[in-house]
């Protein structure tokens, strides 16, 4: 485990490979859990605002369920998530050639929203745990869906950590990102030695 800044970051982090690969994965992390995705207090009314924007990206099913359950839904063991529709599939997703897609980052890259999609969905495969005084970062693919992301992470190269950057940087800020990226400096340097 390495400490940055009071957070505990497993080793993982650092070393395991991962690129999304959806033409395998077809975008499976939106459809397959247990829950929606976590959504931290802050954004709920960033996803109440960015929904203006984002509607119109989605089936007709998809905004009853979200007017129907609301913006997001309480999980007794991940607190407030998203909504799901009845097959288990994000209610802010959509399905374009195949590979599910969350509806916000489309809205985002198009430059209609400035609320990306969830935390907790950028950071994936990472999951950020609160544990009695401290946060620690795992790293946590889905063990088949996500064996193709590691398998391209490995071919080129790309440490998990790489792969969600700006997903560090919007949780933890530049500094932190910085003494991770100088952490695994040194810890691929010692483990060339």
């Amino acid at each position: 485990m390495i400490w940055i800044d009071h957070v505990l970051v497993e080793d993982d982090v650092v070393e395991a490979r991962f690129v999304c690969n959806l033409q395998a994965c077809k975008g499976g992390c939106c459809v397959d859990g247990d829950a929606g995705a976590p959504v931290e207090e802050h954004e709920v009314d960033q996803i109440k605002q960015a929904f203006a924007e984002v509607k119109h990206y989605l089936p007709e099913a998809n905004q009853a369920c979200i007017v129907q359950k609301g913006f997001v839904v309480h999980d007794p063991e991940f607190g407030k998530v998203t909504p799901l529709l009845p097959d288990g599939m994000c209610a802010y997703a959509v399905v374009e050639h195949g590979i599910v897609k969350c509806a916000f980052e489309k809205a985002f890259l198009e430059g209609k929203t400035r609320f990306r999609k969830p935390l907790s969905c950028h950071l994936y495969p990472l999951r950020v745990r609160q544990l009695a005084h401290q946060t620690v970062i795992l790293f946590e693919p889905r063990e088949e869906l996500c064996q193709p992301a590691q398998e391209l992470g490995e071919k080129l190269g790309v440490p998990v950590f790489r792969f969600v950057k700006q997903a560090l940087i919007r949780k933890f800020g530049e500094a932190f990102y910085q003494a991770l990226e100088q952490v695994a400096q040194k810890y691929f340097r010692d483990k060339q030695h």
